[in-house]
């Protein structure tokens, strides 16, 4: 079976936060993700994970997915791959990936299309390489007739070696048996006293064995994050990869100012995307869609012809043909039904408003299950709160809530229920009746002017 180990025990100093640098996200996914999801659409499902630095914070994030192996020192990227030989030693009759885990953007194609050149060509070690119109810093592969002959950093390089614009991407396919033995060959005799991973490349060659190098069509896997400037350049790549992708497959955007969209994330043909849309982990959207502006959509599921419009959205469900916003607050658990229309100044809490419902604007609906062609007035509380536990309101077809409602749950409203403006209903109404609740309304005649009298 192929094996997969990932490098992710870097610090990342320089981005002056207190968690593993493979840790840090890139459209949402942090890039030791982006590294494992690579593997999986390769068929590679066996993974190592060398942490390091909070090795903690990787068991937390990885949730057992992945075997991990500490390296308590970091000694080199040679030395973090020894501390998977237990790893490799289980099964050492076929191949081994080694991939960085803030390199993010390695991708399947890049991974399967190296395997198939290092099986054809015997070799002990293939070296995944790029070419780049600008090299400097990275080591230059140089090539020979047969292979490679090795990898020359750039401080280390000749003139003409300079010139060589092909370079190692620090992503590697090896023969599993020759790994382990190659690994237990190399020293830590250089500058820094480290163990390089390259220097395997050279062992091999002195030995006879085979070293080749695949050039991969995507120059992007090169790339990583040293420190928060390289994070952005990291982002912006990735979101208008995304974006490119939508705009193949039909949908609009008008102008991409503040449009996040997460790679999980589908949206429908014929979708109109406006700016400062933000659109999250596992999200679906629809065909023919207005989304946006300011709006963000996470985990949720939008179905056609919605209009969003500086609508936030969690963990919920709104169904064709609804029109919500502006400025509407759609918390986890709620589903919107088809036609439905959600105005302005409105959060849904852990609801279901039903099919062609209004709620016009100024509402809180919390805990609630509102029925078919419900009319809610503006200033409707359902109040499923009493400070010890959360009840839910029911409210059933065609009824009319008037405006400053307040509906004390639990309660249940029957069919055709209408609730007069300023009533507060503390019990259940049964179907086409009429809830009033108001004090007596009494009138000071003369009050303003005496007091006004009082004041002069």
């Amino acid at each position: 079976m192929n094996k997969a180990i990932i490098l992710a025990g870097g610090q990342g100093k320089r981005m002056k936060a207190d968690i593993p640098k493979p840790l840090f996200k890139v459209l949402g996914e942090p890039m030791l993700e982006w590294v494992i999801t690579a593997c999986s659409a390769a068929g590679i499902n066996d993974i190592c994970v060398v942490k390091g630095f909070r090795g903690e914070m990787i068991d937390e994030y990885l949730g057992g997915r992945c075997r991990t192996v500490l390296q308590a020192e970091r000694l080199g990227t040679g030395h973090a791959v020894m501390q998977a030989v237990p790893f490799l030693q289980e099964d050492d009759s076929d191949n081994t990936l080694v991939l960085c885990g803030d390199a993010p953007f390695i991708d399947p194609v890049t991974i399967e299309e190296a395997l198939v050149i290092h099986k054809q060509q015997g070799n002990a070690v293939t070296v995944i390489t790029a070419e780049l119109d600008d090299p400097k810093g990275y080591g230059r592969v140089i090539r020979t007739a047969s292979g490679i002959s090795g990898i020359v950093e750039h401080k280390d390089a000749s003139e003409e070696q300079r010139l060589i614009r092909e370079v190692n991407s620090g992503a590697y396919w090896f023969r599993t048996a020759d790994l382990i033995e190659l690994l237990g060959k190399i020293t830590n005799d250089n500058s820094q006293n480290e163990y390089y991973l390259t220097d395997t490349v050279s062992i091999a060659i002195a030995e006879g064995k085979n070293a080749g190098a695949y050039k991969s069509e995507n120059p992007e896997i090169i790339l990583g994050a040293n420190d928060r400037k390289d994070l952005l350049a990291l982002n912006d790549i990735a979101r208008r990869a995304v974006i490119e992708k939508h705009l193949v497959n039909g949908v609009e955007f008008l102008c991409t100012d503040g449009v996040i969209i997460e790679r999980s994330v589908e949206i429908g043909v014929g979708t109109q995307i406006l700016p400062g849309t933000i659109l999250r982990r596992g999200t679906k959207v629809g065909s023919n869609c207005v989304i946006g502006p300011n709006t963000v959509v996470e985990c949720s599921m939008i179905g056609d012809n919605v209009t969003l419009n500086t609508v936030q959205v969690y963990d919920s469900s709104v169904e064709s043909d609804v029109k919500v916003g502006p400025y509407v607050h759609i918390r986890p658990g709620s589903t919107i039904k088809s036609g439905a229309k959600i105005g302005d100044f409105v959060e849904i809490k852990n609801s279901t408003i039903g099919e062609k419902t209004a709620v016009a604007h100024l509402a809180y609906l919390g805990d609630s299950d509102i029925g078919r062609k419900v009319n809610i007035g503006c200033g409707t509380v359902t109040v499923n709160y009493d400070g010890v536990a959360k009840s839910r309101c029911v409210i059933g077809d065609n009824c009319f809530i008037g405006c400053n409602t307040n509906l004390i749950a639990p309660i249940k409203l029957g069919k055709a229920v209408y609730t007069a403006a300023g009533t507060t209903v503390t019990r259940d109404v049964p179907d086409y009746a009429l809830a009033i609740e108001r004090g007596q309304l009494k009138v000071n005649e003369g009050y303003t002017l005496r007091k006004l009298k009082k004041q002069k």
